[in-house]
Formats: structure tokens, sequence, C-alpha cells
């Protein structure tokens, strides 16, 4: 990791020792969890221990009492079926039905970041000139910054939604690439997609996030200088779904982590294991 991957404010404040009481609130909890952790019973990991490297887990053992990795409860692995397309409300699934395999890029930015209104207008316009089929969750008020007529001119290469099913989505066959700030969520929904990722980090542990992905995980690329331009995102694309041996070798790599993801949330696997430790230590 490097400094320049930690989040503005945090990075400003370890230089400047900022005044505690008038840095910003991200900032603020963590410095909170960090006078907080060293007196934990347990530390609980939105994560799975297989993902980090042996180094970093180490080093966790041996600054607390107890690390218990619990994965994330919020999906089943390995993945259902997907419900019927007729089912889905939203009309993404019926519309990547239509898709050919591997073809379509969905880009979402998750409810709390946001991208500058100038990329917005740069995303739309590679998007546009790649013809990649495309899938938006994009909330009404952000279609302002969206170029004139692009709506209209894309009217059959993409869909744009104010919500789709994340998780559906991203395991439907037709999805080749996922647009994404990088949290740390939605990475884990990739991963157990199968789906190769463009990386444009917005805020909090976005940017340690994408290092991962790109450098460590090789499961992805960073957009070209960490914003989105055109000429840069037009390039990212091409990468990810033009360059066939590129793409195959992320797939693989893509393919191995769900598998280590999937041993581990089974029945004898850590994250399981220590999610009965965590049940034991709550019912103490």
């Amino acid at each position: 990791m490097r400094f320049g991957d930690l989040p503005p404010e945090v990075l400003q404040e370890i230089l400047q020792g900022n005044d505690p009481n008038c840095s910003p609130i991200f900032a603020r909890t963590l410095r909170r969890i960090r006078e907080v952790l060293p007196r934990a019973n347990a530390v609980v990991m939105n994560s799975f221990q297989e993902l980090n490297s042996t180094i970093l887990t180490d080093d966790l053992k041996s600054k607390f009492q107890d690390i218990l990795y619990v994965g994330f409860l919020t999906l089943i692995v390995p993945t259902p079926p997907l419900p019927p397309s007729y089912t889905d409300a939203t009309g993404c699934l019926p519309w990547l039905d239509e898709q050919k395999p591997t073809s379509a890029a969905y880009i979402s930015f998750g409810t709390l970041a946001a991208v500058p209104p100038h990329e917005f207008a740069a995303l739309a316009e590679a998007l546009e000139a790649s013809c990649v089929p495309f899938l938006w969750s994009l909330r009404e008020n952000f279609k302002a910054f969206l170029p004139n007529g692009f709506l209209e001119r894309t009217r059959k290469q993409g869909k744009i939604v104010p919500w789709a099913p994340q998780a559906h989505v991203l395991s439907h066959k037709a999805v080749g690439v996922y647009i994404t700030h990088c949290g740390y969520n939605s990475v884990f929904e990739s991963i157990v997609g199968e789906v190769p990722m463009i990386c444009r980090p917005i805020l909090g542990d976005n940017k340690m996030n994408g290092r991962m992905v790109e450098n460590v995980w090789e499961i992805g690329v960073r957009v070209e200088g960490g914003v989105f331009t055109k000429k840069g995102m037009v390039k990212s694309l091409e990468l990810v779904l033009g360059h066939d041996q590129h793409r195959r070798r992320m797939k693989e790599k893509i393919r191995d982590l769900k598998e280590l993801v999937v041993k581990a949330a089974g029945p004898d696997g850590i994250a399981s294991k220590d999610f009965k430790t965590l049940l034991e230590l709550i019912s103490q």
C-alpha cells in the first residue's frame, strides 16, 4: 500500500496533524476506531482471510486478541440460479438476455459515492464512442450531467435505470465488465459474479481496494490517471473487453478467488467457523 491510497482527509491529517475537532467525520471515525481496537475481545472483519496476504493476516493477528473473518453475510455463496427474467421489475435482466455473452458493461457507483459532473460526461462519451452495450444504474438527478442528446443517441445501445439488482446483474452471463467506485462490497459481488472491474475510486477505502484489484489480485484495472476521461475510458474498455489474452487471464484469476471465497463460506470454511465463534462471544 502507498500513502497515495489513503483517503485525502486522512492523509492530510497524518501529514499536517489537524485539530481532531476540526477533522472530517471519516477521519474522526477512524480515530475512534483506532482507540477502541486494542481493547476489543474480538475484531470482526467484513471479508475473508483468504483474500489477504499472509503478511497482512499475521500482522493483524499480532496486534489484536482475535480476528474473526465472517465474510459478506448479505450474499449467498455460491450464488443461486438467477430468477426468471420476467420477474425483474427493473427490466435489467430481460435487457441483458438480449446481449451477447460477456459483451455488456455494468456501471454503478453505489448509493453514497458520486463522481464529478465532468467525469459523468466523459464516461458517457467513452461508452458511446466504444459502442459497448451498457447497463447504467444512475439516479435521476445525475442525468443532467450527461452530454446533450446522449440518451436519445444511445437508447438502443444501453439502458439506464435508477436502481439495479446488482448481485443478479453481476451474475448474468452478458456482463463482461463492472465499472465501479471500488467499494469493498461491490468488489466482492464482482468476484462472486466472476466479472472483471474498471475501478474509479472515490472515497474511503476505494483506492486501497483498487490497488488490490489491479496489482494484487489482478482482476481489473484502475482508470488512467484516477479520473474518467473519454480517451482513458475507451482504453480501459478495450483492455478488459477487447483484449482476449488479458481478459482471459483476469477471468482465470477471478475464478480462482471465487473458489477460495466459496470454500471459506462453506460449512467447514474459516468464515463459517469464525461466525460460530462470534455467536458464542455475543451469547456470553
